[in-house]
């Protein structure tokens, strides 16, 4: 089953995402972050908390004056004080988080009935203020589904644009989340729902793919999965994966994810695992023979993700302990050096040597090397007197 209308993405990167432990953005490099993400066109951001104090209002208020496409929340907690702090942000709208989980509750001493009590008088506040409101049940998936879908009907009915439902602690698994959205589409089969993962089990991407199959319309993610403890869905993986995976368009400019996750990783002092989904820069390398000589014919045999369509550009073959001749013939083709028989395999037993002695994938210049030493070293064979000279070139087309 597939959601008729594409996911509506809100990116929460300067929020959520600067909330990762010892990430701090400035305004330059918010200003940067929004930038791309203005050109991959990403419908609405949230942008930041106005109750970290006057810095945080400041940079967000000069965000919004620079008229990106975009539009922008200020989130907040469930208090008039945020409220007031997120008006002179210049947001267009605010979205206020309340804990629906006796867990949360318990923590921040707070129970069901403040929740009744507080939820009309502080829409009522927000309303005054903003047209647009959205309300977030924290830690949803760990609330009571009675309580929960009690919290939904009360947003709805003081004005609440949309619903977040957070897995907050990342416990949700796909078949869980497809219970909870499905759950909560059965009592209310209207409302805007949208759905915030965290990805401390590993499944966060996953469990948002299912939640818009399920019937939430909208989708939070940040760049890289930025964010608390183990991160949120990322931008990126989730947006290739309804490509690819769902082939579900999401209507974004995908080719602008490889710089902007690029430079989120700059920014926030967390580098790009080699061998991250969609945008490590070891993803679309290729070392296994039995890959690369299908790679040849066709790149898509082994390889689901075209560089270019995420900005990247197409990695040449690694050469290691993995390799096969195939790829040393069209690797020397494409630099007019001649190939034998005889010097693939004995570079080809070479390479796997010096690849398992240095423990990694030997440079193009190495490989140059061993090729140089090779033909040397036969060269002086076929000079002796009674040796006979094995010389046929191996084509690039060969299939050795």
């Amino acid at each position: 089953m597939t959601a008729s209308a594409a996911p509506y993405f809100i990116d929460t990167t300067l929020r959520d995402g600067e909330q990762a432990p010892g990430v701090v953005f400035g305004l330059n490099d918010k200003i940067e972050i929004c930038r791309l993400l203005d050109r991959i066109g990403i419908p609405e951001i949230e942008i930041g908390t106005p109750a970290m104090g006057d810095r945080e209002v400041n940079d967000i208020r000069a965000l919004g004056k620079m008229n990106f496409g975009f539009k922008t929340l200020a989130w907040c907690r469930a208090n008039k004080g945020d409220i007031r702090l997120a008006t002179r942000s210049g947001t267009h709208g605010v979205h206020l988080s309340f804990p629906v989980s006796e867990v949360l509750l318990q923590a921040m001493h707070k129970d069901r009935a403040w929740v009744t009590q507080s939820m009309k008088e502080l829409m009522d506040f927000a309303r005054s203020y903003f047209d647009y409101v959205t309300v977030g049940a924290q830690d949803a998936s760990r609330a009571e589904p009675a309580f929960l879908n009690d919290f939904i009907g009360m947003a709805i009915s003081h004005g609440a644009s949309r619903i977040r439902l957070a897995d907050t602690v990342g416990i949700l698994n796909p078949l869980t989340t497809d219970m909870l959205i499905r759950g909560v589409r059965a009592v209310h089969p209207h409302i805007p729902i949208e759905f915030h993962a965290h990805n401390d089990l590993g499944m966060a991407n996953a469990n948002a793919l299912t939640a818009y199959l399920a019937g939430a319309q909208c989708l939070s993610v940040t760049v890289n999965g930025l964010g608390e403890r183990a991160g949120n869905a990322a931008l990126e993986e989730l947006a290739m994966a309804f490509e690819l995976s769902a082939n579900i368009s999401c209507g974004l400019k995908t080719e602008v994810f490889a710089p902007l996750s690029q430079l989120v990783a700059g920014l926030s002092n967390r580098p790009l695992h080699a061998s991250k989904p969609v945008t490590g820069h070891m993803v679309l390398s290729h070392e296994s023979g039995i890959h690369t000589n299908c790679l040849h014919n066709n790149r898509q045999s082994y390889q689901i993700i075209e560089a270019r369509k995420v900005g990247l550009a197409e990695k040449p073959f690694v050469f290691g302990k993995h390799s096969g001749c195939k790829s040393l013939v069209h690797f020397f083709a494409k630099h007019n050096l001649p190939m034998t028989k005889e010097v693939c395999d004995q570079l080809l037993a070479r390479l796997k040597q010096q690849s398992e002695m240095l423990k990694r994938s030997l440079t193009e210049g190495e490989l140059r090397e061993l090729y140089v030493d090779i033909r040397k070293e036969i060269s002086l064979a076929d000079a002796r007197p009674g040796r006979k000279a094995v010389g046929r070139v191996v084509p690039a087309s060969a299939g050795l």
